[in-house]
């Protein structure tokens, strides 16, 4: 490892800042989410054929809105309690959520599978490498949906256009864009944090006269091949990209194999380390998997490992719990711990740099990908292909020096006064998970008295557990606000929706209306936000991001929009605790 800086502390943390206030000069980018172009092309599913069928009008114990990993483990775990009758709803044409989406070329996890993959242990599955590739993800959750028969309950290509609840009936009715009219005793929402992609709020987006697309909604009709196919129709294509984030770390590489030429335009580069991608083999599968329960520890071990835990023994061994074995973002409990969280940090990133200027070739253009931010400001990525990208003669980096693109023309892309032709362009600018709760997820729930979820959140968000509301009857949630949170995204909402589940299995038995009470509320934000206190200063000074809410001064409902920031296994246990006690407290209960 790096053990010392080629700069002061002070010079760096400098450096730091003026490179963040450069970019909060020139201004929060503004995004355009599918949700407000839901019907242009940009949005359209290059996956899967038109589906017809008829309208549905049913009753139901469960609607699940949502078909990625918080929906599917909602699903199974009511199936583990007994509750099949259910519905799941989703705007893709399969299950997977964002793994039915992302099938750019190139695409993988960027954590283990052995410890991403949901209920891994009870499918049996062995997945082919260390980091699983999109294919072999969105496979993995056809699989799933196989193993627990979720196939006959999915509503596919078809998208939630309203959700209101009848005091009268003890229902939520839910209606689609299908026209479908479902009444449900609950409605679980499974809104993901990696489902709606987002285009930069630039002049010109839609002027752009050849193919264009987002990453999450690849056209191999333009580019040729497959996932896993070389591209085959950009041998004589000028080819444009923006954006540097973990999608573009892993396509840029795959599309300097295949384009005459390739510009990838860049406002804050990523952090890129090793990733040391392997196969898994017979012997180290068996090595893993001898000990029941194995599935659970590794996960707690990896999370842990890059908390600053420092478990006794790694069982993950990679660039995270390399990077995170201290997690500089943790509170320190006195100066001379603070000093020690701080040289971790700038050591780590003096690795990341070294790193970039031992490999690309070109001195100018590793100057530019050099980040200069802290650790965590951004999610650092893993990649071993796509740093040595620019040292093709095919590669051209266009820095925007924090500014970003000022336009898109109908030939090209413009930053300053030079205007880029480009044949194809591609956007990699990644998901909206910063926008009002109800704005991604297309619809605004109406509860009690006729209170929509955007009225009665207009403050902030009010919530038990993150999962349960007051003034919204039998509605569950399973996303990150007010919840648990950690770099494998997976197994928080896995265990919201074994938490959820049990809820809902415990109030249909009880045939009782639920609800959060608002002391409840109360208590479980004070609980969120004293965990969270802590970090919102590491993150106070960052370079813009989604991780720092791109710098912008937070009011009282962007506050009440925190995570759990402390273990998500100490989540976990906190939810394990709430129902081990048996009578759901902080919870109304109503007869039906």
């Amino acid at each position: 490892m790096t053990d010392s800086l080629s700069i002061s502390p002070d010079e760096l943390h400098r450096r730091y800042e003026e490179e963040a206030e450069k970019r909060i000069k020139f201004g929060v980018r503004d995004y355009i989410d599918m949700v407000d172009i839901a019907d242009s092309e940009f949005d359209r599913d290059p996956y899967a054929e038109p589906l017809v069928r008829d309208p549905l009008v049913a009753e139901t114990d469960v609607v699940v809105v949502g078909a990625g990993w918080s929906g599917m483990t909602a699903a199974a775990y009511l199936t583990d309690q007994g509750v099949t009758d259910y519905r799941i709803i989703d705007k893709a044409g399969d299950f997977g959520g964002t793994w039915y989406w992302n099938r750019y070329p190139g695409c993988q996890c960027d954590v283990e599978a052995y410890t991403y993959l949901p209920l891994l242990e009870r499918i049996g599955y062995m997945p082919k490498q260390k980091y699983a590739t999109a294919p072999e993800i969105f496979a993995y959750a056809q699989l799933l949906g196989r193993t627990f028969d979720m196939y006959p309950h999915a509503l596919f290509q078809t998208s939630v256009t309203g959700l209101e609840w009848s005091e009268e009936r003890k229902r939520w009715r839910v209606t689609t864009t299908r026209d479908d009219v479902v009444d449900a005793r609950f409605v679980v929402i499974c809104g993901g944090v990696l489902h709606v992609a987002k285009l930069p709020g630039i002049p010109g987006v839609y002027d752009f006269a050849g193919p264009a697309f987002h990453t999450a909604r690849w056209n191999y009709e333009v580019t040729g091949g497959g996932p896993e196919a070389p591209m085959d129709r950009l041998a004589d294509k000028v080819v444009g990209i923006i954006g540097t984030g973990a999608t573009a770390v892993q396509a840029v590489p795959k599309l300097a194999e295949a384009c005459k030429e390739l510009i990838v335009f860049q406002r804050t580069p990523s952090s890129v380390s090793p990733r040391n991608q392997r196969p898994t083999t017979p012997e180290e599968w068996a090595e893993i998997t001898a000990e029941p329960g194995w599935h659970e520890r590794r996960m707690e071990n990896f999370i842990e490992g890059t908390i600053g835990m420092q478990p006794e023994v790694d069982l993950i061994q990679d660039g995270w719990t390399e990077m995170f074995h201290i997690d500089p973002k943790m509170p320190a409990r006195n100066d001379e711990e603070a000093r020690m969280l701080e040289e971790w940090d700038d050591l780590q990133m003096e690795k990341v740099r070294q790193r970039i200027l031992d490999t690309v070739k070109d001195p100018e253009t590793a100057q530019k990908l050099l980040p200069w931010y802290k650790i965590s400001c951004k999610r650092p990525c893993f990649h071993d292909e796509y740093l040595p990208a620019f040292n093709r003669d095919n590669v051209k980096l266009v820095d925007t020096d924090g500014k970003g693109i000022d336009r898109v023309t109908p030939k090209g892309v413009v930053v300053g006064d030079t205007e880029y032709p480009v044949d194809v362009l591609i956007y990699s600018t990644g998901f909206d998970n910063t926008s009002p709760y109800h704005h991604r997820l297309g619809f605004d729930p109406v509860g009690k008295g006729g209170v929509s979820l955007s009225e009665a959140w207009a403050k902030g968000m009010y919530s038990l557990h993150g999962t349960l509301a007051d003034g919204f009857p039998n509605l569950c949630m399973n996303q990150a606000l007010q919840g648990g949170q950690h770099i494998n995204i997976a197994y928080a909402s896995t265990k919201t929706s074994e938490h959820i589940a049990w809820i809902i299995a415990r109030a249909l038995e009880d045939n009782v209306v639920i609800e959060a009470d608002r002391p409840a509320e109360d208590d479980w934000f004070n609980y969120i936000i004293q965990s969270a206190l802590p970090y919102f200063a590491y993150f106070a000074n960052c370079t813009p991001g989604y991780l720092s809410n791109e710098r912008k001064d937070a009011d009282e409902s962007m506050s009440r929009s925190a995570c759990y920031m402390g273990s998500a296994v100490d989540f976990k246990r906190e939810l394990e605790k709430w129902r081990a006690s048996g009578d759901m407290p902080g919870v109304i209960k109503s007869p039906v």
